[in-house]
Order: C-alpha cells, then structure tokens, then sequence
C-alpha cells in the first residue's frame, strides 16, 4: 500500500473512531475507487455502514472484502453479523461458522452465531453456541441471557430461570434479565413472582420494550386491578406515540378502542416481523386444476382453534382444493390424530425457521395461505414476513387486525367488521355471509348428568356463569356483574377458575361491592365433554366486555345456554354479537352497560321469558346457519376461489 494510501486509510480511521461517518466514508471510497480490492478500506467502510445501520450495504462491502480474504475470523465475523442484521440469517450462518473455526476462542463471535440461530429457530444449535460462549468467559452476562431466552422458546422454563439467575448474580441491574426471568415465571403460572419480576424491570428501564403490557396482562391474570386506570391510560398514550409498550393481543381485551388496536398491531408488526425479501418475490402461480390452501398453526391440538375447525378441514371439497397442513408446534392427543388424518398433506414445521417454513410452502406451490394463529401463544408471523404464498390471509386465531401489509386478507362478516369500521384494518375484508366463525358438529357433549350440588352450585338459585379466561374479565363489568346479583335475590355468578390468586382478589372485589363471597362459585378444569355438559346446570351466561367470549360462545350455545353479550367497537368485542345473529338470538345482543344489566336482571326475574329463549335456542341450534358446517365450508370456499381469481387476473 503506497504511503498517500496508507495516511488515507490512517485518516479514515481517526474519522471512524471519533463517530465522523461522513467524513471516514469519503475518504475511503476514494481509496476503493482507486484500490477496488483494498482490503482495510472495504472492511472499515462495512463497518461504518454498520454503525449507520445500513446493513444492507456493509454485508456488501464486507462480502467484498471476505474474497480477497476469506480466511480473517474478524472479516467472516462482522459479515455475518451485518447479514444477520440485514435480515439474512440463513446467510449469516454460513459466515458465523466460519469464524468460530478461524478463532474458536472469540466468546462474542460464539454468542452472534448463537443469536442468528435462535433468529432460525434452530434453538438446540444456539444452546450449544451460547454454551461454548459462556465455557470461554463464565462470566459473559449476554450470553447467559440470551441462552436462558432460548431455554424460554424450548419451554425449559426452569433451566431458563437458572441461567436468568446467573446473569443477575452478575449484574442486579439487568432489566433484561429481570424481565426475560418473569416471561419463564409468567409460563409457569407463578404470576405474583412474574409480576414482581416486571415491576423490578421496569425500575430499572422504564422503557424497556413491550414489558409494561406483559406485567398489565399479567396482573389481568390474577384479576389485581389496583392502578387499572392509569395503567391503561399510560399504554393508550404510549401506543399513539408510537412507542413498543404493550403487544396487541394483551391490548385486545383492556379497551374497546379500533384505532390503537390497529396502532400496536402495526408497531409491534413492524419491529418484530417486518417484511423479509430474503427469498425474493414470489414467482407467479399458474392456474392449478385444484387450488393449494395451506393452514399455518401452532394449534393443531386440544386447543380452541381446533375445536372449532376441525370438521371444516374434513370436508372440504377436494374436487376444488388441496389441503395443506404446517404445524408449528407438535402435539401428542386425540384432536392431533383427528387432523392428521384430515389434510391431504400434514407437515411438521415446529423445528423449521421462519424461512424454511416459507421455503416449504412456496416449494409445494400453497396458492392460500390461512394464518390460524395470528399474534397469540407460539405464533409464527415471520413466516408470512417471508411471503409464504402470494396469498395470505389472517383467520380464526387472532380476533383483529395484523397491522402487517403482507397479510392480504381477514375473513369477517357484516356485524363483526361493519364496512364504516374496514379502515381499522390492514388487511383487505372479505366477506362471509352470516358468521365468520366455522364450528364443529361433532364437538361431543357429555352424557353425564352433574347436579348442581356436586358442582357447588345452589339447587333452586339463578345461575349466571361466565366461563371466559380471567383476564378478560375488567373491573367495570365485574361491578357489573355484582349490581346484577344485588338485584337478582339468591342468585349467583359461576366463574372459570384459573389461578388461586384470581379467586382470591375476585372474592376481595365482591366483598368490596357488598357481595357475599359465597355466591362466586368457581368452576375447574375439566375435559371438553363434560365441559359442555356441566353448562346445564347454569341458567345465563355472561359475556365479558370488550374482550367477547368467542369459542367459549359457541360452546354454550353448543350447550343450549343462551349467552347475554355487551356489543362494541372492536373485533374482539363484536365476536358473541356474530354468533348471536347466526342463530337467529339478535335479542341477546346489547349496546351498553345499562342495557346489558337491565337484560340480565330481566331474564333472571321473567322465567318465561328466559325458558322461550332456551327453547328457541334449541330449535335455531341445528336449523340456522351458525353450526352448519357444511353450509360455512361452502361459503368459505367461494370466498377462496374469489381471492384466487383476483390473483390470476392481477387485481
């Protein structure tokens, strides 16, 4: 290197180390334009672009610099990680590999190759990276961090936490650590220690992301609702400055407000599963005797999702359509063995990343790709990120929008998404007549006769129940609710047991309204079957406000329990109010607070007037279009042949 470049390169550097990005990258493009194989100046510049976040361009610079010299660790080590950056961490794999075999005693180079691992999914492997970081410098706080993160995604919850501990023997003061640590304790159900965990966390880093909504949603678990006002306020405030502080499905059931659902879906969307090109545009489909429908869900189980759509699988009309399953998490019970043997293709996709996922399904040529899982448990957006299909359509498992302009498509109906409300979603509304909701006819209900006795329930009392999960249940329709038994004399309210702890605070909340704690009963898990038929024994079900009881409506009416709902805005909030018209009950559907306690008290003091419901309940269950599979599958499948046909024709 002449001595003009050499003091060039000296200057760039200087410019670098004193954050003069600008100034360094001229200079070094001068020397690059003269030297295009100057090996310091195309490894600095990819540096730089590193530091800008501009990795696109680093992976480029530094690739050049990796051909001249293929063998400098330092090279193949930030190559990898600006691919990893860039989104391509298949790529970087390669580059991460090659490192650790040029210096395999580089801790931080282990502990990236285990990063873009996990980012694979190819969880096993990062264990390993990040063991072989942590063997290197036991005191490495990242990697103990990020190793027990892993352990999260295994279920390892304990083994997590062991490591979550180490790293805050380390350091007292890693919020990260504080709150990864409640994430695994949240999974064990120990939610008042995950709670205090959170709260530790967010002393700590006010800002940390997303944490504020999960220590929210948890304390909604637990029903703890001291400070829900000014919670809620907070995350409102948040989410319309734009700022990561609550995932949108724990925001689906605090308020009833369109606009900031859409808001979080959008940001949360944006920063974790933004659009991935790595694997490039998808090449055009030509016309297929049968179109290609694949199911994404990690819910291919005893699950809700399952137990509402597994006959629609079943039949489907496979003169029309061919049937793909991917199933992102495995299973190992009836419901599983059920849909096995329900699509014509059934793949195993819980130990493939995100891309291959998307590999796969573009490699069996999926013409329609029907997200079941949306943003809840083990959800698998990144797939779609990928452009799985040149069709994507969310469905069924998330009730509101994605936020994510790769997802073409949401099935609805008229009430669930009135056109006025079609701007809240990002995704384009296809309608289904009657409800979007698909049931299954075969859902059993047990022969066996409970009384009320052995299910704690008064003999000749009203029963109202509501068997949604607890952190639905808000504070202003739980006052509901005891306003309602204050007016009823000897009535009840039969609730989902989900945790001591919410059975312990709703009591405390009762006694606050001047309920005696005896008339909560608390109902506990139980199988399905018996499930459905212990409903005969209540005499009005409840629904919660603004997140609707929605699997848990159809099993009720299912039951021949005629289910009171409170109508609002949202997705999540009109769900019961779609059923309810499918059955021919629009009766039980109410706009406000008021009306929806004046109904219950009605329904609870006019006997005859509740015993007509149930008998028209009963008559509608099999005669309306609600639980009529055959009649939704047909339905269904015009609304796919419709996108499948704006497809071909480039609309």
């Amino acid at each position: 290197m002449s001595p003009q470049f050499q003091a060039m390169l000296q200057q760039a550097i200087q410019a670098f180390q004193s954050g003069n990005f600008d100034s360094a990258s001229l200079i070094l493009k001068r020397v690059i334009q003269a030297d295009s194989k100057n090996l310091p100046a195309l490894h600095i510049l990819g540096l730089i672009r590193v530091s800008q976040a501009n990795y696109s361009e680093a992976a480029d610079f530094l690739t050049r610099a990796a051909r001249i010299n293929p063998n400098d660790p330092s090279i193949q080590y930030n190559l990898a990680k600006a691919l990893a950056d860039s989104g391509n961490d298949k790529g970087a794999i390669a580059h991460h590999k090659k490192a650790v075999s040029l210096d395999p005693n580089n801790s931080e180079a282990w502990l990236s190759y285990g990063n873009t691992a996990t980012n694979l999914g190819q969880y096993e492997d990062a264990l390993i990276w990040y063991g072989n970081a942590l063997r290197l410098n036991p005191n490495y706080v990242e990697a103990s961090l990020n190793k027990g993160a892993t352990l999260n995604e295994l279920k390892r919850y304990e083994e997590a936490i062991a490591h979550f501990d180490k790293a805050l023997h380390l350091n007292p003061n890693y919020a990260e650590a504080w709150s990864n640590k409640g994430v695994s304790l949240k999974q064990l159900e120990r939610y008042d220690e995950a709670i205090a965990h959170y709260e530790k966390a967010l002393i700590l880093k006010s800002d940390i992301d997303w944490v504020y909504g999960d220590l929210l949603h948890t304390k909604m678990k637990i029903c703890s609702w001291l400070g829900f006002a000014d919670s809620l306020d907070h995350i409102s405030k948040q989410v319309v400055a734009n700022k990561k502080i609550a995932q949108p499905f724990s925001l689906l059931a605090l308020n009833d407000d369109i606009f900031l659902h859409k808001k979080s879906s959008k940001i949360y969307a944006q920063d974790k599963y933004p659009l991935n090109p790595a694997l490039g545009l998808i090449r055009k489909h030509a016309v297929k005797e049968k179109i290609r429908i694949g199911y994404f869900s990690a819910d291919f189980k005893n699950h809700p999702v399952a137990f509402l759509i597994a006959e629609l699988f079943e039949i489907h009309d496979r003169n029309q359509f061919e049937i793909y399953a991917f199933s992102l998490k495995n299973a190992n019970d009836e419901m599983r063995e059920r849909l096995v043997a329900s699509f014509d293709h059934f793949i195993d996709a819980e130990f493939m990343s995100d891309i291959e996922v998307a590999q796969s399904s573009r490699a069996h040529s999926i013409d329609i790709a029907v997200d079941l899982t949306g943003f809840t448990q083990d959800s698998r957006t990144g797939i779609f990120a990928h452009r799985a299909a040149p069709i994507q359509v969310n469905y069924l498992g998330y009730p509101g929008t994605m936020g994510a302009d790769y997802i073409d498509y949401i099935l609805a109906d008229k009430t669930l998404i009135p056109t006025q409300s079609q701007e809240f979603f990002s995704e384009k509304v296809i309608y289904l007549p009657n409800s979007y909701q698909v049931n299954d006819r075969k859902r059993l209900i047990s022969e066996k006769q409970f009384t009320r006795q052995e299910l704690g329930l008064p003999e000749n009392g009203f029963v109202f129940c509501c068997f949604n999960n607890n952190f639905k249940i808000l504070p202003a329709t739980f006052a509901g609710w005891m306003r309602i038994l204050k007016a009823v004399d000897d009535s009840v309210i039969w609730l989902f047991e989900d945790n001591p702890w919410a059975v312990e605070n709703l009591k405390k909340e009762a006694l606050s309204h001047g309920i005696d704690t005896n008339r909560l009963v608390f109902a506990v898990r139980m199988p399905l079957p018996e499930h459905l038929a212990r409903h005969r024994q209540a005499d009005l079900f409840l629904d919660t406000f603004p997140y609707n009881a929605h699997t848990t409506t159809s099993d009720a009416l299912w039951s021949g329990l005629p289910v009171l709902t409170l109508m609002g805005e949202t997705f999540a909030s009109r769900v019961a109010a779609s059923l309810l018209n499918a059955i021919g009950l629009s009766e039980l559907i109410t706009n406000t607070q008021e009306e929806y306690e004046v109904m219950a008290i009605d329904l609870a003091m006019d006997r005859k007037k509740l015993a007509d419901i149930k008998l028209k309940l009963s008559n509608n269950r099999l005669t309306t279009p609600l639980f009529n599979t055959p009649l939704f599958s047909r339905n269904l499948e015009a609304a796919y042949i419709k996108m499948y046909e704006e497809y071909q024709t480039d609309l």
